[in-house]
């Protein structure tokens, strides 16, 4: 059950866009699990007028992360694909706002917050508290997550509302987050 949200919480949902998901060019094992979960969440903030923002990679066909420039990953998550889209499952609110992240051909962001204007948007929406869920844990979550506690807000995953790519770097990304304050 989603908790009560508070005064200056707001609710980051990460990356929850058709790659990522079952089916996708960089799918999370079992990441369609989370969407149930998160769409409670997401119910419940709009009950209670909290902010509900939902970052996504929005890549240029020739992003550095991808295989093809030198990086690691399969193409994924092109501005303007299918792949790019948030999943059709998810129930983003009409009023959600998106943020865009690795937009830059040469820049990679997992987090997002960086290269965006989120610390900002969040501090203007007098927001303290972040709830955060999404995909993976053991990247964009993590990095998420980390430069939110970094910026100085308060932050804590959703139970059962994310899952990563491997178990180890996702038990490595949570102690990471502990160890920075996030609750987990």
């Amino acid at each position: 059950m989603p908790a009560s949200f508070r005064d200056h919480d707001a609710l980051l949902l990460v990356d929850l866009q058709n790659d990522f998901l079952p089916g996708g060019s960089l799918a999370v094992a079992e990441g369609d699990a989370v969407l149930p979960v998160l769409n409670r969440w997401i119910e419940a903030a709009e009950r209670a007028g909290t902010p509900v923002i939902a970052t996504r990679d929005w890549h240029p066909p020739d992003h550095v992360s991808f295989e093809a420039q030198g990086g690691p990953w399969p193409p994924h998550c092109v501005a303007g694909t299918e792949g790019a889209a948030f999943h059709p499952a998810l129930a983003l609110p009409d009023d959600a706002v998106i943020v865009s992240k690795a937009t830059e051909p040469e820049a990679e962001a997992y987090s997002g917050f960086d290269g965006t204007d989120l610390a900002a948007m969040l501090r203007e929406l007098g927001v303290r508290r972040l709830w955060v869920g999404g995909l993976a844990t053991d990247y964009c979550v993590r990095a998420s997550a980390l430069d939110a506690a970094e910026a100085g807000f308060e932050v804590a995953l959703i139970p059962g509302g994310h899952r990563g790519i491997a178990e180890s770097t996702s038990d490595e990304a949570l102690r990471d987050m502990e160890a920075a304050g996030v609750r987990t």
